[in-house]
């Protein structure tokens, strides 16, 4: 897990809405800008590890392209079957025009 906040993008390379998936410490991560807020999730879906930056969104929720499943941005709560667990949730900032990402014990 890293201590610090780790800076992935400027805010201009992430449209709102959308998404980017970046590494950080060898763990993917998707980044997502919507309504004028900023999340940061595993990048993998818990019900068969699907990517969810290929997935698209449901109002504030992203939906697994594999199987569906719907995870709830600001949380990581899954929303809908098939998945029962949440995804990591992580920490994100915005700062002087940058995206900062922190990540979370899984």
């Amino acid at each position: 897990m890293a201590d610090d906040f780790v800076r992935v993008c400027s805010v201009d390379e992430i449209p709102d809405p959308g998404k980017r998936v970046f590494e950080i410490d060898d763990q993917f991560v998707l980044v997502v800008h919507l309504d004028r807020q900023w999340y940061a999730l595993d990048d993998r879906c818990t019900h068969d590890g699907g990517p969810l930056g290929e997935g698209h969104f449901d109002g504030h929720c992203i939906v697994c392209p594999r199987h569906g499943a719907k995870f709830d941005l600001q949380t990581g709560a899954a929303m809908t079957m098939p998945a029962v667990t949440a995804t990591t949730r992580h920490d994100v900032k915005v700062e002087q025009g940058s995206v900062f990402v922190r990540l979370r014990d899984r």
